[in-house]
């Protein structure tokens, strides 16, 4: 092992970290999703790190490619540039769906008085939303889909979301035949980027834990589309 790839197995490492925890593209869309979707923190652990294995190796294929076919460096940037395009519309158009399903669920599931007549005369009113834990529980139809299909609208996002500093990483030593070299600055890259992006969805997760109450309940899927609509922005300017 030489010194040259000592120092690029230790970039792999320092640039997957700082390139993680400067990204808020990483890890406020779970947080907010599995804040609004009351996810199990196992579910919010697996979508995270599925999308983020998909975020790292279409980047490793698009720079493999690129060795492959004697794409320069430049060009490949151009076109990580492209996918953060993609990417960051990609987060905008969902964080303005979500953020409009959301409210509409929330106008849906505005609190309403429920009339009960028994048999001995007796007359009675309560108040409830759909979400309580009412003995008359409503779900609605339109809700159950677009929690089914939110995973995999992140996963395919985070496939268009480049890791553009992964690139030059593994186009040097590719170019030059060090296929061990290769493997492990991507081992080093992507072992640090999911460890923290897991890291910090786990560690806000539980902070966020206690129960929202009260009217912000009501709107949790339309704030948490405007978070993720925020980030698209972020990405799209560069921040």
């Amino acid at each position: 092992m030489t010194v040259e790839s000592l120092l690029l197995y230790g970039a792999a490492a320092g640039i997957g970290t700082i390139h993680t925890l400067l990204g808020p593209d990483h890890y406020v869309p779970f947080i907010a999703m599995s804040r609004a979707g009351r996810w199990s923190i196992r579910k919010t652990m697996v979508v995270t790190l599925l999308c983020g294995i998909g975020h790292v190796l279409s980047s490793v294929v698009l720079g493999l490619i690129g060795v492959g076919l004697g794409i320069a460096l430049i060009r490949l940037k151009g076109i990580e540039g492209i996918r953060n395009e993609v990417a960051a519309w990609l987060l905008i158009g969902f964080g303005i769906v979500y953020t409009l399903w959301g409210a509409r669920l929330a106008i849906r599931n505005r609190p309403h008085t429920h009339r009960h007549v028994h048999t001995d005369g007796t007359v009675h009113e309560h108040v409830h939303i759909h979400h309580d834990a009412h003995a008359h529980a409503h779900v609605h139809a339109d809700a159950e889909p677009a929690a089914n299909l939110t995973p995999w609208i992140l996963f395919t996002i985070f496939i268009f979301g480049p890791c553009e500093p992964l690139i030059p990483l593994v186009m040097v030593p590719a170019a030059k035949g060090h296929t061990l070299d290769v493997m492990v600055v991507v081992f080093m890259f992507g072992a640090v980027t999911l460890t923290a992006m897991l890291a910090i969805v786990w560690s806000a997760c539980r902070a966020l834990s206690l129960p929202t109450a009260g009217r912000l309940a009501r709107y949790g899927h339309a704030l948490a589309g405007l978070v993720i609509l925020g980030c698209g922005v972020g990405v799209k300017l560069g921040l």
